[in-house]
Formats: C-alpha cells, sequence, structure tokens
C-alpha cells in the first residue's frame, strides 16, 4: 500500500496502515488483473478494494492453497477462528490477523452489508465437503457466496449513480461471471483438488462425466466430448459478461474505466482459453501481456477523461461514512 493511498483514504493509524498494506501485497501476489485494474480507481478508494480482495483470498487460501497440509477438519477450525476474529472487528472490537482488521475497517466506512460476508464463508466452508454441483442453478447458491457477494459488496466503494438496489443485480452478475472464468480456466487444478465445478447437467449433455475429465488430465489426451461441454460452459459465461455489462453505466463515472478494464481483461481469458482450444485440463491460459498493457492503457485513458470531465462539472466522489448504517442486503436477481 503506498503512503499516497493510505493518506488519501484517511487511514493514519499505523496498525491499520500495515493491515491494508497486507491486503495490498496480497492482491498484488495473486490477483494481477484485480490489481491492474484497481490502479485505475481513484485513489482513495484502491485501499478498500486490496482490502476486500485480500479476506476473500486468505479465506480462499485456508480452503484451497496446494502447498497446505492441514486436513479438511483442520481447515474447518482455521475458517471457523477466522469468522470468530471477523465477528470481533465488524463489532468494532480489536481483530487479531491484519486482513480482517482491514476489511471491517472497510466495512465500517462504507457500511456494507455483514450479511455478505457471512454468505462468503459459508461458500468457502462448502468447498471443504462439495466436490460437485448436479446443476447449474446448485452451483449457483454456491457462487451466490463465493462470487456474488464480493460484486455488491464493491457497490458501496464504487459508488453509483442510480439506486443502489439498480444496481445491485449487475454488480453480483459480474461476480458470477469472474468465477464462471475461474472455473472454466483452472479445470484441471480444481480436478486436482478433488472438485468439478462445471455444472453436471452441462457436462452430461455432451457425454462428459468426472472419470472422463480424471482420464483427459492424467493422460494429457483430448476428447471431442470434453471440448464440446468446454465451449457450452464458455458460451454460458459469455451470456453473464451480457447480463451484467449494463451494470458498468451505473457506476459513478470516475470507477467506470477500473469496472470496465477488469470487465474486458476477464472475458479476454475466454478468448485466450479459445485460442488454446480449450486446453484447460491440460494447461492455464492467460491473456498475453501485450494485451493487458493495451486495455490498461486504454483504461487510463477513460480515467484521464472522467477526471476531466468532473473537474469542469459539478459531480463529486462518493466519500465513506464511518458508522453509516448498512444497506438493506438485497440480494441480487436470480
Amino acid at each position: 500500500m503506498t503512503d499516497r493511498e493510505l493518506d488519501a483514504a484517511g487511514i493514519t493509524a499505523p496498525a491499520l496502515r500495515a493491515a491494508y498494506a497486507a491486503c495490498r501485497d496480497l492482491n498484488a501476489r495473486h490477483g494481477r488483473t484485480y490489481f491492474l485494474a484497481a490502479r485505475l480507481l481513484p485513489v482513495e478508494r484502491r485501499c478498500a478494494v486490496h482490502a476486500l480482495y485480500g479476506f476473500a483470498r486468505w479465506a480462499d487460501d485456508i480452503v484451497d492453497g496446494l502447498d497446505r497440509r492441514e486436513t479438511p477438519a483442520e481447515r474447518d477450525r482455521l475458517l471457523g477462528l477466522l469468522e470468530q476474529d471477523l465477528g470481533v472487528g465488524l463489532r468494532g472490537g480489536g481483530a487479531d490477523q491484519p486482513v480482517v482488521r482491514a476489511v471491517a475497517d472497510t466495512a465500517d466506512r462504507y457500511g456494507i452489508d455483514r450479511r455478505l460476508f457471512t454468505d462468503f464463508l459459508a461458500s468457502m466452508r462448502a468447498d471443504l465437503t462439495v466436490t460437485d454441483y448436479p446443476t447449474y442453478q446448485d452451483l449457483y447458491r454456491y457462487m451466490h457466496g463465493s462470487a456474488a457477494v464480493i460484486g455488491l459488496q464493491m457497490l458501496p466503494v464504487l459508488g453509483t449513480v442510480t439506486g443502489r438496489a439498480e444496481a445491485e443485480p449487475y454488480a453480483a452478475a459480474l461476480g458470477v461471471a469472474f468465477q464462471l472464468t475461474n472455473f472454466l480456466r483452472d479445470v484441471g487444478e480444481d480436478l486436482d483438488r478433488g472438485r468439478v465445478y462445471l455444472p453436471g447437467d452441462l457436462l452430461a449433455a455432451h457425454g462428459v462425466d468426472r472419470p472422463l475429465l480424471e482420464w483427459s488430465r492424467r493422460t494429457g489426451r483430448d476428447d471431442a466430448r470434453i471440448r464440446a461441454a468446454l465451449v457450452a460452459a464458455a458460451g454460458l459465461t459469455r451470456g453473464v459478461y451480457r447480463d451484467a455489462e449494463p451494470g458498468i453505466a451505473m457506476l459513478e463515472p470516475q470507477v467506470r474505466p477500473c469496472i470496465r478494464t477488469a470487465f474486458v481483461l476477464y472475458g479476454g481469458i475466454l478468448d485466450a482459453i479459445a485460442g488454446d482450444g480449450y486446453a484447460v485440463l491440460h494447461r492455464r491460459s492467460a491473456v498475453p501481456l501485450r494485451r493487458r498493457a493495451a486495455v490498461a492503457a486504454a483504461g487510463l485513458a477513460r480515467v484521464l477523461a472522467a477526471r476531466a470531465s468532473t473537474t469542469a462539472g459539478s459531480s463529486s466522489p462518493t466519500a465513506p461514512r464511518r458508522g453509516s448504517a448498512a444497506p438493506d442486503g438485497r440480494r441480487a436477481a436470480r
């Protein structure tokens, strides 16, 4: 976390500054797309985005870290400790873990609904026991907590030009689109963890089941049925992106370039997967560095234009309201 970002956000306590810095480091190491997009946000809002991402990443690593050796029972215990610490932090107490101190402070500053964190941790806990999802509706119930709530947490930080409730379904859909993209990109890695996130009914429609996926992963061989299922999953994901896109215009002008950049870069992962022949069981597809740089440059140009427009007009950015009432927590439309 740079001093400029912390100063702009009004974060002065040394321990809290260190906690936010730890979250920024997590984002920089593990969330290349999110980190790049976050740099396009108004400087005073970046700390909050890093805190939300850092907390999510920390919980995800408890569940999924491939270099961890804890049993499922021990991971469940660690998640429980994280949840207890979060409860203390959200009630205004002194949380033990830096990522919790930062995210609790962000939740307080922006009035983020506490139930969104509860739903998130419930989905994280499901990963300890659930290994597949028979239907898309089953998967969506999981993604509400693991992805849609992230979009809903972000809304108070980003600010909207409409009523927040109007923008919520689109924010939730964008979170789901990003996660569906991850699921498609990471089919092989998730299979190594014993999980299949592609909906069972979608796979079955193309004659694919877990043993066939495991055979392909193990042997490095392709199968036309698997490719057809992956193409269908990509089509499903692109449809969710289309559903989410109108919500970008509902955000404050100063933050739209950030979200548009994330939208384009994450959508570009689908293009990279297609360009690699849907070989996600054998390698991880990524957006080429040159393409990432071009998208970031376009985003920066939009940032400068938005700042110029704001300076010329009378609009002002959303400021955090410490201690304000939490939003009504309406769930995203499904």
